[in-house]
């Protein structure tokens, strides 16, 4: 195959773009009433409104043909039937089969995936319920009360986003709490918080090595044993990992002990028993809700065409931006304070699945690949990057995520913040002219005065978003959001013809890390690094009195 930008799809497409880059999308509204039903599509309880894209029928049709010719239907059946897509680990991607709700039968390694799924989801069934009817006890005989969640990346990211929005669905009184970061005084502010006596830890670490995750477990089992004694170990740790032998050669029991595969990436964990805390606290019936929520959108994107496939559709949008406007950022709003940990959960998504530079083939890529993502929640954002988003010289698509209605009885804050969704879409996309300023201006100010404030009033507008309306946040809303993204980040790859599912330059930190930890706690002067880490290093150790 080609590279994708050799091909006549990339060449037709860059005609295309010649053709209509200086359109405004102001005129396109005008001369089209039906624009908004025309570039718009449903799925379940959200609703994609793209028609703020720069974009007419033809880039759509133009868009399809390119992921045609990088076979994305072949590439999507690989990705549901456990082809080893992954190529550079050599792994099947298997995420969508946590929610299967067919419990298709795939052979990985000799083993079938769907019943090593079921074996897992009846032990988070096990423990979760053990925890609501206080069967699990504490070393003092006291209930659970806390939740503790030590891992990092997709074990962090998953577990903490989705907690939080879905509080309102919570069905017991437990408090859930989140460590991280290497940095002990994030460590100290949980422990502050918890009665040791009523608190559950679980280690989710796929491959019980990450060095932040176990080196907070290990300080955190010194700390509840200086409290409980020597036998807290059975009553208030669980450890969620692939390597199970390293879990119990930690010290758990195995009944402690929840499985992951190789064919679950961190990044894509949340179905798995990563989700162990979002099950604690919703259920396992809502816990399955949110399972079919994302299953549903696994069905629309596997069979649905591409012209109304919203993962698609998401996907070749920001492939337009990308590699024919030449942007280089995405901005993600939920106006939503329940998704404002959608933000990082999305930056880790798709900035670790697709900030690559090697194609599958082995070879440089020759273009842009993943935006930088960032984001703030609704209107916090207005009062921080929105000003960049209208009137600087860069030029960043928004996803705007909307929810029509809440569980609140009053709607006044809702419409609110609904309606500050749509200005800033509108305002986006429609901008103001010199001639609209000054129109303006000219009532309260003298001529000169009036067109020099105008000429700083300019907005241009024609700055592209999406908006994705849902009826209500619920489990299985949240699920089908997810699973939408996941989607269009695998779409996204397919078409720069990378690999999705490794993260190389995650891994050069990991290897170089212990080199230099060594180098900081020993008394002798660094060796063998360069200029700038040695004199970091050494003034360090001089700040701490040690040379």
């Amino acid at each position: 195959m080609k590279n994708t930008n050799d091909s006549q799809e990339w060449r037709l497409l860059n005609q295309h773009y010649s053709e209509i880059c200086n359109q405004h999308m102001r005129a396109w509204f005008a001369e089209d009433t039906n624009r908004f039903a025309r570039f718009s599509v449903q799925c379940g309880d959200m609703l994609l409104d793209y028609s703020r894209n720069r974009i007419l029928p033809q880039t759509i049709t133009l868009l399809g043909q390119l992921a045609h010719h990088m076979q994305l239907p072949q590439k999507i059946e690989s990705l549901f039937t456990g082809k080893a897509i992954n190529t550079t680990e050599k792994r099947s991607v298997l995420h969508t089969a946590l929610r299967d709700q067919r419990h298709t039968s795939i052979i990985i390694n000799g083993e079938n995936t769907a019943n090593l799924i079921e074996l897992a989801r009846h032990k988070m069934r096990f423990l979760v319920n053990a925890i609501h009817t206080q069967q699990w006890r504490g070393v003092t005989n006291q209930p659970i009360a806390h939740i503790i969640n030590i891992g990092i990346g997709g074990s962090h990211t998953g577990p903490k986003m989705s907690v939080h929005a879905l509080k309102p669905f919570a069905i017991t009184n437990l408090t859930f709490h989140f460590i991280s970061s290497i940095d002990q005084t994030a460590l100290e502010d949980v422990l502050q918080q918890i009665n040791p006596e009523r608190a559950l830890f679980i280690i989710s670490s796929k491959s019980f090595t990450t060095l932040e995750t176990i080196t907070n477990a290990n300080t955190i089992l010194a700390w509840m044993k200086a409290r409980l004694g020597q036998h807290v170990l059975q009553h208030h740790f669980i450890a969620i990992t692939r390597a199970i032998e390293k879990a119990i050669a930690w010290g758990l029991p195995p009944e402690n002990i929840l499985p992951l595969w190789d064919w679950v990436g961190g990044r894509y964990s949340i179905w798995s028993p990563i989700g162990l805390p979002l099950m604690l606290m919703i259920g396992d019936k809502q816990f399955a809700d949110f399972l079919q929520g994302a299953y549903e959108m696994d069905e629309h994107f596997r069979y649905t065409d591409f012209e109304k496939n919203m993962p698609v559709l998401l996907a070749l949008i920001s492939i337009w931006y990308i590699n024919f406007f030449n942007t280089s950022a995405q901005a993600i709003v939920p106006y939503a304070h329940a998704l404002s940990y959608l933000i990082p959960y999305l930056q880790q998504a798709e900035m670790e699945s697709n900030g690559k530079r090697t194609t599958l083939n082995g070879d440089e890529i020759s273009h842009t690949t993943s935006p930088i993502v960032f984001g703030e929640e609704g209107c916090n954002g207005q009062h921080t990057y929105h000003q960049l988003l209208h009137q600087s010289t860069y030029f960043v698509p928004a996803d705007f995520i909307l929810i029509a209605q809440t569980a609140s009885t009053s709607h006044h804050h809702q419409d609110i913040l609904l309606a500050s969704a749509l200005s800033q879409a509108e305002a986006l996309m429609q901008g103001k002219t010199y001639e609209e300023a000054y129109s303006e201006l000219k009532i309260n100010y003298p001529h000169h005065e009036a067109n020099y404030l105008a000429c700083h009033q300019v907005i241009p507008g024609n700055r592209p978003c999406n908006i994705l309306l849902m009826e209500h946040l619920t489990p299985k809303n949240l699920g089908a959001l997810l699973a939408l993204y996941e989607h269009k980040i695998f779409v996204q790859g397919v078409i720069w013809d990378i690999n999705s599912f490794d993260q190389w330059g995650v891994e050069l930190g990991k290897q170089l890390l212990p080199i230099l930890l060594k180098q900081i706690q020993q008394d002798a002067s660094p060796s063998k690094l360069n200029s700038s880490t040695t004199a970091l290093i050494n003034y360090i150790k001089k700040i701490r009195g040690r040379t």
